[in-house]
């Protein structure tokens, strides 16, 4: 077993262990085998960083085994620079929501925490399927603890969002799996993805691989109009639901655009492209002003959620450098903001219950530690530079400048919103005099969650002002999927 099937299956078969082993009158122990399993995860990928080869397009850390012979399906998975770093979020994000749950959670811990460390084994495989079926098999199968989560440990209307989430996401899938057999048949018989990018395909055939893939990966970003049910879900879900939910789970319909339409259906792509920077855009802006009469924090940062993956396909679809690079680090720097600020939200409801911000005010006074670590979270989410969320925003909004000008000025406009609806959030519920009993009787921070927020802290700086790390891994895979993608697959 490779580095990067053991980054897979050690979180699958801890959570199975937990699942099957772990007792309700042994939740201490249950916790600390949880957070022992993420972390020794999380460090089996760092190998991967330090043998990664940078200025190569190709796969690396590839392992290929016969899975179902009879239909010519393998066990085949490898990284390039555009999967490489949602990996390593992955892992690195696993290990906070366990943090994030330590005194929380207390009813069927095992199961919580088990369903996390399946779930994380399970998205670190869609990201390094190379077999189509197999993308498919992982793809579909972190439905299943996603809604227990939801399900389980969610608030008053959580079987209500459960089913959503499920329906919504499953619907688009079955259009995916009749795109997959269709490229099966037209390969002659493999399902290795990497021979379907070579695949010359007609115009009419590009186009229906094309929107049968944007029914699975539009609403799993989620892209407007197919967003409704990531608000909803993101309210129900408990606050490690929440997180991983928008720091991972959207990244996989991203990701499955670049792994998926563009290369597949070349032609197809740069046909409706403009369709994909329309939705992109009404996400960007007219999202941006929903989430300005929000009155529910987690519905806040839901709807930010959704303007800032219009920036991730707005960076895809213009089609230089600078925009998917971009698009990329963005949904990086997303999964470290947003997770950061729902464990902020979090944070507050284990001590009010509430997520209303008219229950706050003043919250600063009560909680100063605490509120200067919301500050760098909002500043991040507004896209401030020298934090992570600016560098992707600042890369996108440079290369739809270069592809038409008004692209830029309409992309650009969503970091007034950004700012606008985040900083109005913070004012109302960190500044001025103590709004109320709850809010005066709060205390500060404690050790497990100043080490939660810390880590987060440390990777938000880091990419905001030292981002090269990040940029010099994906910076060839880029490049040869934009060449892939300039060369006409009509035959």
């Amino acid at each position: 077993m490779g580095l990067l099937s053991l980054a897979i299956w050690m979180p699958i078969v801890c959570g199975v262990v937990l699942l099957a082993f772990g007792r309700e009158d042994h939740a201490r122990g249950v916790r600390w085998f949880a957070l022992v399993a993420s972390v020794a995860s999380f460090l089996v990928t760092l190998p991967l960083w330090s043998r990664f080869q940078n200025g190569t397009a190709a796969m690396q850390f590839v392992e290929k085994e016969r899975w179902i012979e009879r239909f010519n399906i393998h066990y085949h998975v490898g990284l390039d620079g555009i999967s490489f770093w949602l990996v390593l979020l992955t892992a690195f994000i696993t290990v906070i929501v366990v943090i994030s749950a330590w005194q929380v959670i207390t009813e069927r811990v095992n199961q919580y925490m088990g369903a996390f460390l399946i779930l994380s084994g399970l998205m670190i495989g869609t990201f390094s399927a190379l077999d189509g079926l197999l993308f498919y098999v992982f793809f579909e199968a972190t439905l299943i603890p996603m809604y227990l989560i939801i399900g389980i440990w969610g608030g008053p209307n959580k079987i209500y969002a459960a089913f959503k989430f499920f329906l919504y996401t499953l619907l688009g899938s079955l259009l995916m799996l009749v795109a997959l057999i269709y490229l099966y048949n037209q390969s002659g018989g493999s399902f290795d993805i990497l021979t379907w990018h070579k695949l010359p395909l007609s115009g009419t055939a590009q186009t229906f691989l094309f929107f049968a893939f944007f029914a699975a990966f539009a609403v799993k970003v989620p892209m407007w109009p197919v967003h409704t049910w990531l608000p909803d879900v993101h309210v129900e879900a408990p606050t490690g639901g929440s997180a991983v939910l928008a720091a991972i789970m959207l990244k996989l319909g991203a990701y499955g655009f670049l792994r998926f339409s563009m290369p597949i259906a070349p032609d197809a792509s740069h046909e409706w492209a403009w369709l994909m920077i329309a939705l992109s855009l009404i996400a960007v802006i007219y999202v941006g002003l929903v989430a300005l009469v929000q009155q529910d924090m987690k519905k806040l940062v839901a709807y930010s959620s959704v303007a800032h993956m219009g920036f991730v396909t707005l960076g895809f679809f213009i089609f230089n450098e600078l925009g998917v690079a971009g698009g990329i680090v963005q949904m990086i720097a997303h999964g470290f903001v947003s997770g950061a600020m729902f464990l902020c939200i979090g944070v507050l409801y284990d001590r009010v219950h509430s997520r209303q911000i008219a229950d706050y005010g003043g919250v600063v006074n009560t909680m100063p530690k605490f509120a200067a670590f919301a500050l760098l979270f909002a500043m991040a989410n507004c896209g401030l530079p020298a934090t992570a969320g600016f560098v992707g925003e600042w890369m996108v909004i440079i290369g739809a400048v270069k592809a038409n000008f008004w692209l830029g000025f309409g992309a650009a406009t969503a970091l007034i919103f950004g700012a606008a609806y985040t900083l109005w959030m913070y004012k109302r519920v960190y500044l001025g005099p103590v709004g109320n009993d709850h809010v005066k009787e709060l205390s500060d921070i404690n050790a497990r969650e100043f080490l939660m927020l810390s880590l987060l802290a440390i990777a938000v700086l880091w990419m905001g002002l030292y981002p090269k790390p990040f940029t010099d891994v994906m910076n060839a895979s880029v490049d040869g999927l934009l060449q892939h993608m300039s060369v006409s697959k009509l035959p």
